[in-house]
């Protein structure tokens, strides 16, 4: 037999805390589903209805998460109670579910106070609709850099969740379970939290004060500090690039002997690595913003637009136009 879990005791609500999950068109799967499970399973622990949820979407019926997943919403996009908390569950393509509908809907219940959350890309349509506007906030680590060119008011930062009064924000994936804890813990104590978290077989419960990304020595695969100290420098300055002599003398290094470490640990020389950051962001830029190519450009550290297009080309065989073109394609399909 299975034995019976033990009740986590917490004070009775007055009525269950009601979430309303918005499902965006191509939203994370992962997101949404860790978001829910927490409080299914505080509801289990302890022995009473703290929560409920609602499925709604500007989509009508069913809305397909990008897994191809396809969920039956609740009801439409519609008046909510001012008591609720709205999660905008994101994804894939979020710019193009920031539809004209969505932004008006999530302005008019903002108005009426409700708190709201952007779950993984979703900070960017609540941004969009002004409702991040000298907020802290968080989104996906991949969609960062387009968000701080877009969105000069928002206070964009780098951590796995964010709760700045009634916003609340998260980076994707696994941050839902860090927020969901979160919350469950101000209201019903860490006790039930934890035991929420155990559950989920979740040992390592992140802070607002934890960044999403794996530190550089675990991304790279090479636990060399000063090597993790240059590409640090380089990923904070992608704009006004730093000659390598500069970047070796700051780690007490010679420029030959930086390029040996290059070499040795990643087979290509600091100009051809930090060439290839600069140039991973100007992708994301041209994929993810309405940014001229020009304006990529010289946020990825290139003066001249010509050449910009040279190494653009030379890396991903193709030019910045074409690639965009490309990418609009395909999400007018």
């Amino acid at each position: 037999m299975i034995p019976e879990l033990e009740t986590i005791e917490v004070d009775a609500p007055k009525a269950p805390t009601r979430f309303v999950f918005v499902l965006l068109d191509k939203f994370t799967l992962l997101s949404f589903a860790a978001a829910v499970e927490c409080l299914r399973i505080a509801n289990r622990l302890s022995g009473q209805t703290l929560y409920t949820w609602h499925i709604t979407s500007d989509s009508d019926g069913e809305v397909t998460s990008s897994a191809g997943v396809r969920f039956t919403i609740d009801a439409p996009l519609g008046e909510l109670n001012r008591e609720d908390i709205v999660l905008v569950c994101g994804g894939m393509d979020v710019h193009k579910a920031a539809t004209k509908r969505m932004l008006n809907w999530l302005r008019r219940e903002a108005r009426r106070g409700l708190r709201m959350g952007g779950l993984c890309t979703a900070s960017y349509v609540l941004a969009k609709a002004g409702l991040l506007d000298g907020k802290r906030a968080t989104i996906h680590w991949e969609n960062h850099d387009a968000f701080l060119e877009e969105f000069d008011e928002v206070d964009l930062t780098k951590s796995v969740f964010v709760v700045d009064g009634n916003r609340m924000s998260t980076a994707g994936g696994t941050s839902s379970i860090d927020l969901m804890l979160s919350l469950i813990a101000d209201t019903h104590g860490e006790k039930l939290a934890n035991a929420v978290a155990d559950q989920q077989i979740y040992s390592s419960i992140r802070t607002d004060q934890d960044t999403q990304r794996l530190s550089v020595p675990t991304r790279i695969g090479v636990r060399h500090p000063k090597l993790s100290q240059v590409i640090q420098a380089m990923e904070a300055n992608i704009e006004e690039p730093i000659s390598p002599s500069i970047l070796a003398r700051e780690v007490g290094m010679s420029t030959r002997q930086l390029e040996r470490l290059f070499r040795r640990y990643l087979n290509r020389s600091p100009k051809r690595y930090y060439m290839e950051l600069r140039l991973q962001k100007a992708r994301n830029l041209l994929m993810q913003t309405d940014m001229t190519v020009i304006n990529v450009a010289l946020a990825c550290g290139f003066a001249s637009p010509s050449h910009f297009s040279k190494c653009y080309r030379a890396h991903y065989h193709t030019t910045p136009y074409r690639e965009r073109g490309a990418h609009g394609a395909r999400l007018s399909v």
